[in-house]
């Protein structure tokens, strides 16, 4: 009897432990659980104004509207740069453009003809952009430090294949899509990467910016045929996306979707193309002259990328949905910068950067608001008050501080962003920017700073064949900046000429200098 009893007590302390041990395991794994998914989707060359949720009329874009209905959206939310791989860079790294090492597109080309298509098909070291060095940490790298697996599936444009600064290198466990961003602007590419190496499609040698064949009747749609092949990369694109949630379900995420879309050529989807010619009827079509390939019906065709996207972006909520990890899922949806208006991209058409002015000289490349003003949409269940607006001014270089208070890593010197979870999370204590800054050593050689509702802006500051302008406007009573007030106010220039001195460091890339803003802000 007492053997019995000894060995029931023994069994029970050994339930008893084997019980606790579960409950701690349950908790840990629950606690675990309780880490956000976070998932950033960074349209491209998407305007302030190109989804209905900011005021779009002529595309449709129900699956983003809605984000923005059971969301927040930022009304003066910026790019970190006018153009591609700069916004990418300062994105990564939490720095602004006075303090980051790749300011403008680099491609690199001293390595030989670097825009040749078919050389680089032949050549994989003539891909890519100018490195990041080696000791970058970006964003990704963080969130891997602090449990998260990492994916990145779209464009790159930071760094070239066989150097230190490709995805895996960077801080990304998983990588599919564009590594140069050159490549990019085909739609059928010949070629992805999948982590390291290409992956090679079923499309032919379509260089970009190859035209009709000479003599070909535009009003033909025959003549347009070669530029729609077979492997369309947002499909494949999207379905190694699907995969990457579906295998890490059970653990956090981080899924950086760079999207090449709406970014130039037209090349669309045929579903979605037939709904706007039949909506927008009759067009004139675009026959190469500003770049990239030619299309019968550039406006249909530009319309039903976008729509695309916005469709893709419900099919992943949906499995967002069905996967059951919606609820504990942070979702940012924004662009790289203002509008295109190459390649048979319409502004004007579309009011893409509404009321800013969006085309040539006001749009992408340009530090005004059509170039750098951004739609940004943040979604949380639970956290994020649904239909709520926010006129926060922030930056795609907030982001890093952001994610780190929402995923728990701390960041280290040299970050020039703020977190914006207090905003997000409707709290009190939501600090802001003293300035903004933008440096671009491209389109003339440019720099803005903005101060409250203050902003300057000076450009030809690296075009000698110009006079380098200084332009100072009040956003809040001139936000579409028509009234330049600079001969009225010494004293807001000599504080943007303070900070500009104090803020910025001169950039380590001999072709990323200004030479005439070397001597500080205000110098003629």
């Amino acid at each position: 009897m007492n053997v019995n009893k000894q060995l029931l007590s023994l069994l029970l302390v050994g339930t008893i432990v084997l019980s606790c041990k579960d409950k701690a395991q349950e908790e840990s794994e629950t606690t675990q659980v309780k880490k956000p998914n976070i998932i950033y989707i960074l349209a491209d060359d998407l305007g302030y104004t190109e989804v209905g949720a900011y005021g779009q009329e002529k595309i449709e874009t129900p699956n983003i509207d809605a984000l923005a209905k059971n969301g927040m959206l930022f009304t003066q939310h910026y790019s970190s740069a006018p153009v591609c791989a700069p916004a990418r860079y300062m994105l990564m790294t939490g720095k602004h453009a006075g303090n980051a090492y790749i300011r403008s597109n680099s491609e690199w080309k001293e390595r030989g003809n670097v825009w040749d298509y078919r050389a680089m098909a032949k050549d994989s070291t003539l891909e890519g952009q100018g490195p990041m060095p080696s000791n970058t940490i970006t964003m990704a790298k963080r969130l891997q430090d602090v449990g998260y697996t990492t994916g990145l599936v779209g464009k790159w444009g930071l760094g070239a294949p066989h150097t230190q600064s490709i995805p895996n290198e960077m801080g990304f466990d998983f990588f599919y899509g564009y590594n140069c961003q050159r490549q990019a602007h085909t739609y059928y590419p010949l070629f992805l990467y999948k982590n390291r190496n290409r992956v090679h499609l079923a499309n032919d040698t379509v260089a970009p910016n190859t035209k009709l064949i000479k003599g070909a009747d535009p009003s033909d749609p025959k003549n347009y045929a070669p530029f729609t092949l077979n492997d369309y990369s947002p499909d494949l694109m999207f379905n190694e996306l699907t995969n990457f949630v579906d295998n890490n379900k059970e653990k956090p995420f981080f899924l950086y979707w760079a999207t090449p879309i709406p970014h130039v050529a037209l090349q669309a989807d045929n579903k979605w193309l037939e709904h706007y010619k039949e909506k927008f009827g009759q067009e004139d079509p675009y026959l190469g002259q500003m770049g990239y390939f030619p299309h019968q019906n550039p406006r249909a065709a530009y319309a039903a990328m976008v729509s695309y996207l916005d469709e893709n972006i419900g099919k992943l909520i949906q499995q967002l949905k069905d996967e059951g990890i919606y609820d504990n899922t942070l979702i940012v949806f924004t662009s790289d910068n203002g509008p295109s208006y190459a390649g048979g991209a319409d502004p004007k058409f579309f009011e893409s950067a509404k009321p800013f002015e969006g085309e040539y000289g006001r749009g992408k490349g340009y530090l005004y608001e059509g170039g750098i003003r951004v739609p940004m949409i943040a979604s949380w269940p639970g956290k994020i008050k649904p239909g709520s607006k926010s006129d926060l001014i922030s930056a795609h270089y907030d982001m890093l501080a952001t994610f780190g208070e929402v995923a728990g890593y701390e960041l280290t010197e040299g970050s020039d962003g703020l977190s914006m979870l207090p905003t997000l999370l409707a709290e009190k204590d939501q600090k802001e920017h003293e300035f903004m800054y933008w440096e671009f050593p491209s389109y003339g050689g440019q720099v803005a700073i903005r101060m409250g509702d203050w902003k300057v802006i000076r450009q030809n500051l690296k075009d000698e064949k110009k006079v380098a302008t200084i332009e100072l406007y009040n956003l809040k009573d001139d936000p579409t900046e028509t009234t330049n007030v600079a001969n009225e106010h010494s004293e807001i220039l000599e504080k943007a000429a303070k900070i500009f001195d104090q803020e910025r460091t001169p950039p380590e890339l001999e072709h990323f200098k200004i030479p005439l803003i070397t001597d500080g802000l205000l110098n003629e």
